[in-house]
């Protein structure tokens, strides 16, 4: 499959951008997560290749992207103007499907609930990355119910962000083990073949960089979650044994993405990696149900 690399600006980030399969096919753009790079994609692309254009790329702070040096610059609002710049940069003249992962999802959903986002984006596939605003206001639901169950198993999944809160505390065992070790760890967290993990050279930069999203959003949006909403069709992919992401946290999506579709794998955190095949085929079938729907809108 031949891929053919590109430089997408967004202001001061230079996006290292990459294209590949069917050219005359639908536009599908992945979002990879932390602490991935596009390669995150490689596996479900194989699959997707015949029938859809392919374009992935390198978020800011990772891979051969920018790197910016302040937090700020990792807000939600900055990252969805990156993947707002690549749809406009790749297909200027007609929307596109999103696929992503992990934090690339928690950036999608930044860009799908903002006005007018359905003109750039046909369609979202969601995997194990909420939106912040949705997930704090259904934990307070739940807590004001007293419904505790959910809450307290995403408290649990989520206590590695704690220490990521913190300027140092993680960087050191992130360089000096994790960062070597990472496809024997993913091995053990979530049971996949460490064979099909495929650590980027900048692996270790990648790992660091990554924190500034969590310190740049967690807690601004856990403290006081907005009101977002999304009329774009979104299909939520919900890995049943993801130790990071629980699927509860989802309970109320519809209110917020009414064009909502629900799918579930037997599957950990890193799907995209140990069930590419089942992955692609979601997404190609979500993606074919709305582009259908489209067809018969525009020809009514």
């Amino acid at each position: 499959m031949t891929t053919v690399q590109r430089t997408v600006p967004n202001g001061s980030i230079d996006l290292a951008v990459f294209e590949s399969g069917n050219p005359d096919g639908p536009t599908v753009v992945m979002v990879h997560g932390w602490p991935d790079t596009h390669e995150l994609w490689a596996g479900v692309s194989q699959h997707l290749a015949r029938d859809f254009r392919l374009v992935s790329y390198d978020t800011r702070g990772a891979g051969a992207s920018t790197v910016p040096e302040r937090t700020e610059a990792y807000r939600l609002e900055a990252l969805a103007t990156d993947l707002f710049a690549v749809i406009d940069a790749v297909s200027p003249h007609e929307p596109v499907h999103v696929l992503a992962h992990d934090w690339g999802s928690v950036e999608a959903w930044e860009a799908v609930c903002e006005p007018a986002a359905r003109d750039r984006i046909l369609s979202f596939t969601s995997i194990s990355g909420p939106n912040l605003d949705h997930l704090a206001t259904w934990g307070r639901r739940r807590i004001a119910e007293r419904r505790f169950g959910g809450p307290l198993s995403q408290v649990v999944a989520s206590a590695y962000t704690v220490a990521f809160q913190i300027p140092g505390v993680a960087r050191l065992p992130l360089e000096l083990w994790f960062s070597k070790h990472w496809p024997r760890f993913l091995g053990f967290f979530d049971g996949l073949d460490p064979q099909v993990v495929r650590p980027a050279p900048t692996l270790s930069r990648d790992m660091v960089n990554g924190l500034k999203r969590y310190r740049a959003n967690i807690r601004p949006r856990l403290k006081s979650p907005r009101v977002r909403r999304t009329n774009v069709p979104v299909q939520l992919i919900l890995n049943r044994r993801d130790k990071a992401v629980r699927p509860a946290g989802y309970e109320d999506a519809e209110e917020w993405a009414p064009h909502l579709r629900r799918n579930s794998l037997d599957a950990g955190h890193w799907s995209p990696l140990s069930h590419a095949d089942d992955i692609a085929r979601l997404a190609a079938d979500f993606i074919e149900s709305v582009e259908s729907d489209r067809h018969r809108s525009e020809s009514a």
